[in-house]
């Protein structure tokens, strides 16, 4: 309206130019007048037929010139009007509480019998704080029946004289918004297409192939063979997928990413298919799938597999893994990992610790915060290797438990052992440089460790551990020997002592310590124990491992005695296979030692499959699981954000009290018994 009242005031000052020429003329001829009457007055003449001629134009012409252009103006509106109903884009007015005031004939066909009312009706997905600010465009997507549609919204601002002439009504004032629908159902089903047909790299992987074959015949091994090639086949042929066999136990599918939910789905039914192929013997025949997409090339894929793969096999196999980009998923994974008989990667992953070793002038060792009697056993055995090679070797150490205190006191009173054999956090971070070889035991989380800072200082990380991979596990070491089927650290680090070299001699007072790590990892050879345990442990007694220096090591105070009876006393049986109880920490030095021991005490309970044992110590949640193989406790503390073993499991939970805590770790187990993922 205000550049139209301009429109029309330029207009007016146009036709009136020339009275303003007339007004020139007569003061000129009153000039001409003072000079020469008879000029003048001819002059006069013709001034006074200019001003009429003038006046009779203006007064007659403007009513039809503006009459003209107010029927231009209207019948171009009219044009603009017609055009903006029959635009195909749907396209309305409405005010800011979505009422709608003004819509095209595409709007109205889209709406149907909801034209004319709030579109909150008709789109429930715009809501009050959708609507645009000043300056402001809004974008929502919505689905509208089968149709995918991208509403916007645009803050229109009416001139101040409609409002201050009340044209409108008080609810709506200078409060409109312009509605823009445009359907885009073509283009997000063809995103969709795109999507459905990236390729996803897959490596399926028999994790104990060798071991399910060797006391197998030939002719009965390609039979099993040629089973499992069809289970597999069929498996992924039914999806359109390509598989090859690279190897005798490994294959490399590429298959569309539409079916990565139907996998997930039936949770990968080929992983239990497969088990039933009967090899004559009592060890079934596992898989292990790697699956990797989301990357910009088919190359990345493939090495989004490949570090799928490593993580399921470090897990432990018998599951899958989905890399997608920087997210993990985990599928699978509830029976044993299988012990492997052939100890050829120990001793190549030994063979390449004593080069690394060999190459480097200093060695820190770390296990995880409030070490156990594992971790330490592990660090001193590793010690010891470093410092027959010469090295100069420590091991960092933040919080000591009563269970270690002792024999840390040992160490330290000996004086065969330097005095900075073991150093804190930040004695570590001082002399740690870009070439120090820095060594994590018994874990393979960052955040667990005594010192996570040490990781990011070194070059040259080790990674040693028989706990299952997690989905933040240390990725960048340059040397990582994880194996979940070990009972212990220890166990692991006695066999590579063995392939290290002959001047590799391990002290009485070290292998005590390592046995004593194999001991309570094992709850004294009641579980998780295989041929190598044994081995293992054979070794440190011919190193000069003594029972009775050991037993001492494990004797506890009184305190810790009345504190693992109580939690044992006050646990409560859930789903008639659970026992989930709370252990007390006042007046007990090391509570979460106590809860460990009372998980493990409560298995021993006719009907008890599972334990979960919860200690409230230093402003945090810890959480130990126990089980006696039935139910596979490490998936659960997975959903808590921890991890461990399927039958020694651990999580810590912050921002909670022990009484949420202990329902949160029920509704945990119910929500995983009804999807039947335990």
């Amino acid at each position: 309206m205000k550049k139209s009242n301009q429109s029309v005031s330029r207009l007016r000052r146009f036709l009136l130019m020339p009275f303003i020429f007339n007004i020139v003329m007569i003061v000129t001829n009153l000039a001409v007048l003072l000079v020469d009457r008879k000029a003048g007055g001819v002059m006069g003449i013709g001034s006074c037929i200019c001003v009429g001629i003038s006046a009779a134009f203006y007064f007659y012409k403007e009513p039809l010139l503006l009459k003209d252009l107010i029927d231009f103006s209207m019948e171009h509106a009219q044009v603009q009007n017609q055009l903006l109903r029959e635009l195909p884009v749907s396209y309305a007015i409405i005010d800011d509480t979505g009422k709608t005031l003004w819509s095209n004939n595409a709007f109205q066909e889209m709406a149907g019998k909801e034209r004319g009312k709030n579109i909150k009706n008709l789109f429930p997905e715009v809501r009050r704080k959708d609507i645009p600010k000043k300056d402001e465009r809004k974008v929502i997507n919505v689905q509208h029946g089968e149709r995918f549609l991208r509403l916007e919204l645009v803050n229109v601002s009416l001139p101040e004289e409609i409002s201050e002439k009340g044209v409108l009504e008080d609810g709506i004032r200078t409060r409109l918004l312009a509605l823009y629908v445009f359907d885009e159902t073509e283009s997000v089903g063809l995103r969709k297409t795109i999507e459905e047909q990236q390729m996803v790299a897959g490596l399926v992987y028999l994790d104990n192939y060798d071991e399910a074959m060797a006391a197998i015949d030939e002719v009965r091994a390609t039979v099993i063979t040629a089973l499992v090639d069809r289970k597999i086949s069929r498996y992924f042929s039914q999806m359109g997928a390509v598989i090859t066999k690279q190897e005798k136990d490994k294959y490399f599918v590429a298959v569309m990413r539409k079916y990565l939910d139907t996998m997930t789905e039936d949770h990968f039914s080929l992983l239990e298919n497969v088990k039933t192929v009967n090899t004559g013997t009592e060890i079934a025949i596992t898989l292990s799938i790697g699956l990797g997409v989301g990357a910009s090339t088919y190359e990345g894929n493939y090495e989004y597999a490949r570090t799928a793969i490593d993580m399921a096999l470090g897990r432990g196999g018998d599951q899958a893994v989905i890399k997608d980009g920087e997210n993990i998923s985990y599928h699978g994974g509830k029976s044993q990992a299988t012990e492997k008989n052939t100890r050829v990667k120990a001793r190549v992953k030994a063979h390449a610790l004593r080069e690394l070793l060999m190459s480097k002038e200093e060695v820190l060792i770390m296990g995880h915060k409030l070490g156990d009697i594992d971790s330490l056993g592990a660090a001193i055995g590793l010690y010891r290797a470093a410092v027959s090679l010469d090295r100069k070797a420590r091991i960092v150490i933040n919080d000591i438990t009563s269970t270690l205190r002792p024999v840390i006191e040992k160490f330290k009173t000996r004086g065969e052992y330097p005095e900075d054999m073991f150093y804190d956090s930040s004695r570590a971070m001082e002399t740690v440089t870009r070439n120090t070889v820095v060594i994590v035991v018994d874990a393979n989380r960052p955040s667990i460790t005594e010192c996570p800072g040490l990781l990011d200082m070194s070059d040259y990380v080790v990674v040693l551990d028989h706990h299952r991979q997690a989905r933040d596990s240390i990725t960048d070491a340059v040397l990582s020997y994880v194996e979940p089927y070990a009972s212990s650290t220890c166990e692991l680090v006695a066999e590579i002592l063995q392939y290290m070299g002959d001047n590799i001699k391990i002290r009485g007072v070290e292998a005590d310590v390592m046995y004593g790590g194999i001991i309570m990892d094992t709850d004294s050879f009641l579980s998780r124990t295989g041929v190598r345990t044994f081995e293992a442990a054979a070794f440190l007694r011919r190193c000069g491992a003594d029972m009775t220096r050991v037993r001492k090591m494990f004797r506890d105070k009184m305190e810790d005695h009345k504190a693992q009876a109580e939690a044992v006393c006050e646990a409560e049986i859930f789903e008639d296979i659970f026992a989930i109880t709370v252990c007390p920490a006042e007046g007990v030095e090391s509570p979460t030692i106590v809860g460990a021991k009372a998980a493990n005490e409560l298995l021993n309970i006719v009907g008890v499959d599972a334990s979960v044992v919860l200690t409230d110590y230093q402003n945090k949640i810890y959480i130990s699981a126990r089980s006696v193989g039935e139910v596979n406790v490490q998936l659960i503390m997975e959903k808590l954000g921890g991890g461990g073993h399927s039958t020694m499991a651990g999580a810590q939970l912050t921002g909670c009290t022990v009484e949420e805590a202990k329902e949160y770790i029920k509704v945990t187990i119910k929500q995983m018994l009804d999807e039947g993922e335990i």
